[in-house]
């Protein structure tokens, strides 16, 4: 697998690369990259064939759209590259802060009309183009009627200031509620999911892949290497090692636990196997997954997205992928349990029944 054997984003016609490149790094910030690096690593994913680009509004504080719509306007590749942004959360003030009477507009976020057309003009105006490929809602804001959101995304893409919108990060029935209200109108509908999803995190197989899959929604995964867990680069014994998962982040300290030190050995046990790094291996999984077309990669040197794109040349052996299944199973749950082979079992006297999707 190279970055040029390319697939469609779901049922669409968009046609991305296995991996695409987060720019999450791009920009001033504790885990950030200034320009120069940021350029850097930009041209070594363009060289490898990539031609997926995904930021958000809030990177760096719009920062990183700004730096992607400048490397592409200067590498005038516009027309090659797949160019994804997001709206949904608020960046007019901490919203921490509502207590102390300094919080923001409401309407600077979420997925009301009034938000997306008003996120939508500041990103275009940032990236310095007229139109964005794949428009993701970035968060579910548990308010806004799945209808207004269909209805609003549904007319972007009909005006032509959006292809194609997709979400990240709701719930399973929500995903599939607007798929159903976009089909039965005969409106645009999401193509993808962006979930997290990793060997220590994988409990969206319950609903949201079936629900993707069922709809014609891709997986997009977001976290592969859980925050840095999977790099190996931390010790059960001291996990004090500088990164994401250290001090203050999104993660807090729910990746060191005695379950994920495990899946991690197992990983390292196999990346020694084939003499690559236990990252590499984590990524070679999650690409192997049913249902994913595109992986996020992040990275704030050359060498680090060098290493991450190397990933898609592994073929894990099926004995391997068994071994890494075993050992990160999630706890089964009551949707999983429905799905269990020997409940079909039950019901169909006894006959493993394969269904369409299986």
């Amino acid at each position: 697998m190279s970055l040029t054997q390319y697939r469609a984003l779901g049922r669409s016609g968009l046609v991305v690369s296995p991996m695409c490149l987060g720019t999450m790094t791009f920009g001033p910030g504790d885990w950030g990259a200034d320009e120069a690096a940021s350029r850097a690593v930009f041209d070594a994913y363009r060289d490898a064939g990539g031609n997926f680009v995904d930021t958000a509004d809030i990177y760096s504080g719009g920062a990183s759209e700004v730096f992607v719509g400048k490397f592409i306007k200067q590498s005038q590749s516009r027309d090659q590259i797949v160019l994804a942004t997001k709206f949904g959360f608020n960046g007019s003030r901490n919203p921490l802060a509502a207590t102390q009477g300094t919080a923001g507009n409401p309407h600077a976020g979420g997925a009301g009309s009034k938000n997306i057309h008003r996120a939508l003009d500041a990103s275009l105006a940032r990236l310095g183009t007229d139109y964005i490929d794949l428009y993701w809602m970035h968060i579910w804001d548990g308010v806004t009627p799945a209808e207004e959101i269909v209805q609003t995304l549904g007319d972007l893409v009909r005006a032509g200031k959006i292809r194609h919108y997709a979400f990240s990060d709701m719930p399973a029935w929500f995903a599939t509620k607007a798929a159903t209200i976009a089909a039965e109108r005969r409106v645009p509908g999401p193509i993808a999911m962006q979930l997290e999803y990793s060997l220590v995190a994988r409990d969206v197989e319950a609903e949201h892949i079936p629900s993707a899959r069922d709809a014609g929604m891709g997986v997009m995964p977001w976290s592969p290497l859980a925050g840095g867990f999977l790099t190996g680069k931390y010790r059960r014994e001291d996990t004090a090692a500088t990164g994401r998962l250290s001090g203050a982040n999104p993660f807090g300290d729910s990746k060191f636990t005695a379950r994920n030190w495990d899946i991690l050995a197992t990983v390292k046990d196999i990346a020694a196997e084939h003499d690559r790094t236990p990252a590499q291996i984590a990524l070679a999984w999650v690409m192997a997954q049913r249902g994913v077309a595109s992986t996020l990669i992040g990275a704030r040197t050359v060498s680090q997205l060098t290493g991450n794109i190397a990933a898609a040349d592994i073929r894990l052996t099926a004995d391997q992928i068994t071994r890494l299944d075993q050992g990160s199973a999630p706890a089964g749950g009551f949707t999983a349990g429905l799905a269990s082979p020997m409940i079909r079992r039950m019901i169909y006297g006894g006959h493993d029944v394969a269904g369409w999707s299986d």
